[in-house]
């Protein structure tokens, strides 16, 4: 059984609302999203960099590899059918000196595996300096068809296709209780006081043939109402963002990345021009103090408990420990910052760092011996699909995971 069933989402971000649209594209059911915010696109998906990624560092034959592929050429397919901005602005992955060159080449590798297209190795700065004039480096990979967007506008719009194809979107509806039956899932939202759509009812108690839970910050919580496992729990990471001075956004063309530190699953603090022309830099990881801890003042008593009884704390920080202390630094001093920017751009003033914008939280996965997960990775409860892990680059991979989903959990249910 399928055509006809009823099917819930939680979650209101990209991949939440591309999952609604496929399944509702192919009649594949009646869909309603939930999402507790007032809006959709509300963290992750809102509050990142905008880069849909051409699949660089990802380790071959992984989903991450996988869906970024195919996520990519779906996302930028779909701006130009709805006439949504996608730029072409190019990522450079910068060398600065040659102890970074091995790391450099594990990228190359990995890139040309996972089929980048037009891919590039530059050698020597003068190379660097033909793609991006004002930076340093001994060598780089150049990709020039990563890209820019606005992931918020895109969900959106998805969100309209949604709603025209008879689903429903719901916003200001929070996810309280998920009890699975013979019946199905029960399913309880209560109207949030983030305020929910004008007309909503008051809350929601309903059963559904089926729930996929993409629900990010929030992930781990929503698998502990059907009794999933604990493990992994999310971390959150919070990433800032300084705006370069609108004067000074001539000093980058594109995107300048740094080598990534392959211990540690963040790329570290880099440029990005985005899609309305906009230079921002960052973001860098930092613990947050709350699941949705968007500054050092939100904190959650709760979360932080939560992260510190959690049994792979030792083991994360006896590992990461130093690298967390020069994050923090970082965010608490200006200059700390400047420093790791001004290695890819000498001509980087520290007043060239106007302001600093709206943060990100990372929805990070952890084991219970303090490993980061790095891959996608989804469970399956009885009827209840779980995305457990869907970190960078998810925003790009949305749709491909919206059609995995449906093939490996969706229709292979109802196969068996």
């Amino acid at each position: 059984m399928l055509m006809g069933e009823r099917i819930a989402i939680i979650g209101g971000g990209i991949v939440g609302v591309a999952i609604a649209r496929a399944l509702v594209l192919r009649g594949l059911g009646d869909v309603t999203v939930f999402e507790k915010e007032n809006r959709l696109a509300a963290h992750q998906t809102g509050r990142n960099s905008g880069v849909v990624h051409a699949g660089l560092y990802y380790q071959p034959g992984t989903l991450k590899a996988r869906l970024c592929a195919a996520g990519r050429i779906s996302i930028r397919d779909y701006c130009a059918e709805k006439n949504l901005s996608y730029r072409e602005v190019g990522k450079l992955v910068v060398a600065v000196d040659e102890s970074e060159l091995t790391a450099l080449a594990e990228i190359e590798r990995r890139a040309r595996a996972n089929g980048v297209p037009d891919l590039a190795r530059l050698n020597g700065g003068d190379r660097l300096r033909e793609i991006e004039p004002s930076v340093a480096g001994v060598a780089a990979v150049h990709s020039p068809h990563t890209a820019a967007v606005d992931y918020g506008a895109i969900t959106e719009a998805m969100a309209t296709d949604v709603r025209a194809n008879g689903g429903t979107v719901r916003t200001g509806h929070e996810i309280v209780g998920l009890q699975i039956s013979s019946a199905g899932v029960r399913v309880r939202a209560a109207v949030s006081d983030r305020t929910a759509d004008r007309g909503s009812p008051p809350a929601v108690d309903q059963i559904f043939d089926r729930v996929i839970a993409c629900a990010g910050l929030q992930s781990d919580l929503i698998a502990g109402l059907v009794g999933a496992d604990p493990s992994p729990k999310i971390l959150p990471f919070r990433g800032e963002y300084w705006a370069l001075d609108p004067a000074r956004t001539d000093l980058v063309r594109g995107m300048i990345y740094p080598v990534p530190d392959p211990r540690f699953p963040f790329l570290g603090v880099h440029f990005t021009r985005g899609v309305y022309d906009d230079v921002h830099v960052g973001p860098n990881a930092v613990p947050a103090l709350a699941r949705e801890g968007y500054s050092w003042l939100t904190v959650s008593p709760r979360d932080i408990w939560g992260s510190l009884r959690w049994p792979g704390a030792g083991a994360l920080a006896k590992q990461h420990w130093r690298m967390g202390i020069d994050e923090i630094g970082g965010s608490l001093v200006k200059p700390l910052y400047y420093r790791k920017a001004r290695r890819f751009i000498p001509e980087l003033r520290l007043s060239d760092l106007a302001s600093k914008t709206a943060a990100g939280v990372r929805a990070q996965a952890w084991g219970r011996d303090g490993t980061l997960l790095d891959d996608f990775a989804v469970d399956q409860v009885g009827p209840v699909t779980l995305l457990r892990n869907a970190p960078s680059p998810a925003a790009t991979s949305s749709m491909a995971i919206a059609d995995y989903l449906i093939e490996h959990y969706v229709l292979a249910r109802t196969r068996e």
